[in-house]
């Protein structure tokens, strides 16, 4: 078994080898003997040995060439199997694949799509296309097409409609949905908000890194997904907690992401507030627990579900020394409760805990005596810097208690003050209007009583009714923020705009409206430029003025007119330029002393494919009385002088014709006739760079009985008809272009025709004499 090896052939060759060699050996030894019979006795012995080994030979032989086969058909079989397995595979994957096309053909088509659109042969396609915002591609030549929502197979039919009319050899047309993105905006509390691509396999994590990640101070545990009119909420921070891809909402095409900012930041950004440990602003959110009285950091802190009193005031540091750990107040939607620390620490009981609620409020009293005849203690509790208890005495007035309790904080709503009388009275006071001067009256404090400060409310936001009109600017309009604001001498027109958040994306920068309140009481209005001084920049001194009740307006940008008829009112004709005729989308479009002829074409989405760009009127109608210009548009693009541009103002119109205008509408003056013996007879346009064979040509070219040598033109000049004839025939034997004939517009061409010569007449005449000779022939 030592000779066998894997090549089945190999060993029947090594095995017939063998055995030639000793059948070599066996002759050889028999034809010794027969030539020398002294030998033939002695090596009888040997012959038969030689015999048996031949014999066992041929046995070895038999045996290995059996193996062989063996070998031979184990290799076929595994071969068979292979192959049967290799088919499965290439089955398998063939079904795979049809599979993946029959999901990619019913693909519906959506912003954030990469499809490739191949046409062989033709230059401008097999690449990439993006499918924008609008569901949208731009083809070559076709322009935009709109695919958003469209099945694969709806979308390639769609595009071969939209390319059949320029193209042909469509039948190889293919669309294909390369990959499959998400257009998500990412706004908020991160690096580089805006708009981010990204796989359709990304979610709210990817889409936060692809904007440059989070900011320092981002709020992770309120993040929004805006999907239309639909927000949702969601707490990203458990899913960085947890992992658990429930806790995040899927993403969408056009979804937008808003991480907001923590309340640990101010209203300027990195500056923590001071007021409080949290640095929340109440009156920005309404779910915050304030916690205040004998603690070491009072203040309002961000709610967390599940929050018990026990985690509140460890947020505002613990108790203090001086603090009645016995008599914690919390008032939790709208109901107090009494709350006893040193009895929970005591026992332990979970269930005396009480379960605060968004918006609760927690108050620990300071620990005093009794309260004896002839004590004189005054509460102080609210939106005050360091609320408690304090002595009073006769000469102690209202405003020295509240300077002992620190005054107001930036959350005191003072025009709310409540004093609260120990028998259950409750008196008014409005602090705001005293500080400014008005009719109010200091109220007297009693010992026992309470003073309650409220914080400001932002349910409803009542703050402008606290400023007079006069000492206040109204910022209306297209801006950030539009309300009233406070106004004192000093504040410029920049100082107020800024303060209202700055004009948004739909401001009308350039026509702001100031209204203030002239003699009489009557409304003075004036128009402010602020693109122009933005642009150009100018005197500081040129901002409009501001002073008490004057009313600063930014108008919106209009929506498109061609699409929205009911937003023209929205549009003067002094601020619009009205576009007819044989464009996209004809309508009134705003305009700017910055644009041009070919800046509302382009507003108009261009000319059609009829459009006729060489008798372009513009009708102006800013002077004292209208007046027409004509502009050959054709004119410049071929020579890109833009001097033949008509200057366009407010007002004006622009009308485009078309080429296939009916003849009556076509001036006389601006076309030739062309008569007699053509094709088509007609009038047809003109312009200077156009020959008689031009014109012959576009009617059709002369029938067969035309009299081409005597082509007969009309034309005028000064006032006076004349007319010449041209020899078309002699032309065309030596055709020189100096010798066409000059043509103007209101030219008339007249080919005559070979019947209507006066030997056409003559051999009409012998044809009848004829006729009748033969006739009388016949007759003999």
């Amino acid at each position: 078994m030592k000779d066998v090896v894997v090549m089945d052939g190999d060993i029947y060759l090594l095995s017939l080898r063998k055995n030639t060699e000793g059948q070599k050996k066996a002759d050889h030894e028999i034809s010794d003997n027969e030539s020398n019979p002294e030998l033939h006795t002695s090596r009888n012995t040997k012959s038969l040995t030689s015999e048996n080994n031949r014999v066992m030979m041929e046995k070895h032989t038999q045996k290995q060439t059996d193996m062989a086969n063996q070998l031979r058909n184990l290799i076929a079989s595994q071969n068979k199997i292979s192959e049967k397995n290799s088919q499965k595979q290439a089955s398998e994957k063939k079904e795979e694949a049809l599979s993946d096309i029959s999901l990619s053909r019913s693909h519906i088509i959506q912003p954030g799509d990469i499809v490739t659109v191949n046409l062989p042969g033709e230059e401008g396609f097999n690449n990439d296309f993006l499918i924008d915002r609008n569901g949208t591609l731009s083809l070559p030549e076709v322009g935009q097409v709109s695919l958003g929502g469209m099945s694969l197979e709806a979308a390639e039919k769609h595009i071969y409609q939209a390319l059949s009319s320029v193209y042909l050899g469509l039948d190889k047309l293919s669309v294909l949905v390369k990959e499959r993105r998400l257009l998500v905006t990412v706004l908020g509390f991160v690096e580089t908000p805006g708009q981010v691509e990204m796989p359709d396999t990304g979610n709210v994590q990817t889409a936060i890194s692809l904007a440059g990640g989070l900011k320092d101070g981002a709020q992770l545990n309120k993040l929004q997904l805006q999907r239309g009119d639909k927000i949702i909420e969601f707490n990203f921070k458990k899913y960085l907690d947890t992992g658990d891809a429930v806790m995040i909402p899927p993403l969408k095409s056009l979804d937008t992401i808003f991480v907001p900012s923590s309340p640990d930041l101010s209203s300027v950004y990195g500056q923590a507030g001071t007021d409080s440990a949290s640095g929340i602003d109440p009156t920005e959110d309404r779910t915050a627990i304030r916690v205040f009285g004998e603690v070491i950091r009072p203040g309002s802190f961000a709610f967390v579900e599940g929050m018990t009193i026990i985690d509140a005031l460890l947020r505002a540091g613990g108790v203090t020394r001086y603090s009645s750990v016995e008599q914690i107040r919390v008032i939790d939607d709208g109901e107090p409760i009494l709350f006893n620390l040193k009895s929970y620490l005591d026992i332990g009981d979970l269930g005396q805990l009480p379960i605060l609620k968004e918006g609760a409020t927690v108050f620990v009293p300071k620990q005093v005596d009794a309260v004896n005849g002839g004590g004189r203690t005054v509460y102080v509790m609210g939106q005050v810097q360091k609320p408690g208890a304090f002595e009073t005495g006769e000469k102690v007035s209202f405003l020295d208690v509240l300077a002992n309790a620190g005054g107001p904080n930036r959350y005191a709503d003072n025009s709310m003050v409540r004093i609260l009388r120990a028998d259950g009275n409750v008196i008014r006071f409005n602090l705001q209007e005293y500080a400014e001067g008005g009719d109010a009256k200091l109220p007297r404090v009693l010992p026992g009583d309470a003073i309650f400060i409220p914080q400001k409310s932002t349910l409803v936001d009542d703050s402008w009714l606290k400023i007079p009109t006069n000492t206040s600017v109204r910022i209306i309009g297209a801006v950030q923020k539009p309300g009233r604001y406070l106004w004192s001498e000093g504040i410029n027109f920049m100082d107020m705009l800024s303060h209202a958040g700055g004009p948004n994306a739909k401001a009308d920068i350039a026509r702001v409206r100031i209204v203030s309140t002239g003699d009489n009481g009557k409304a003075i209005s004036r128009e402010f430029n602020l693109q122009h001084f933005i642009e150009r920049g100018g005197n500081w001194n040129s901002l409009p003025k501001l002073s008490g009740g004057v009313t600063v307006i930014f108008p919106e940008l209009p929506e498109d007119p061609s699409d929205n008829k009911a937003q023209w009112i929205r549009l003067s004709s002094e601020q619009a330029i009205y576009i007819m005729g044989a464009v996209v989308t004809p309508g009134r479009y705003a305009f700017s002393d910055e644009m041009g002829v070919l800046d509302i074409l382009s507003a108009a989405q261009g000319p059609t494919e009829e459009s006729d760009l060489t008798n372009i009127r513009i009708i102006h109608r800013n002077g004292l009385a209208p007046r027409v210009s004509r502009l050959n548009l054709v004119e410049y693009f071929e020579t890109g002088d833009e001097t033949l541009l008509p200057h366009v103002s407010n007002g004006d119109s622009i009308f485009i014709p078309s080429r296939n205008r009916s003849w009556v509408q076509k001036k006389s003056y601006e076309t030739i006739r062309v008569l007699g013996s053509v094709k088509t007879t007609g009038r047809y346009d003109f312009s200077s760079d156009m020959t008689i064979l031009d014109i012959l040509a576009q009617a059709g070219g002369p029938t067969n009985t035309a009299l081409v040598e005597k082509i007969i033109i009309v034309n005028t000049v000064a006032d006076k008809n004349q007319a010449y004839t041209f020899d078309l025939v002699e032309f065309m034997k030596d055709p020189d272009l100096d010798k066409l004939p000059v043509l103007r517009a209101g030219d008339t061409i007249f080919i005559p025709d070979v019947k209507n010569t006066k030997w056409a007449y003559f051999m009409d005449i012998v044809r009848d004499a004829v006729g009748i000779v033969s006739i009388f022939a016949l007759a003999k």
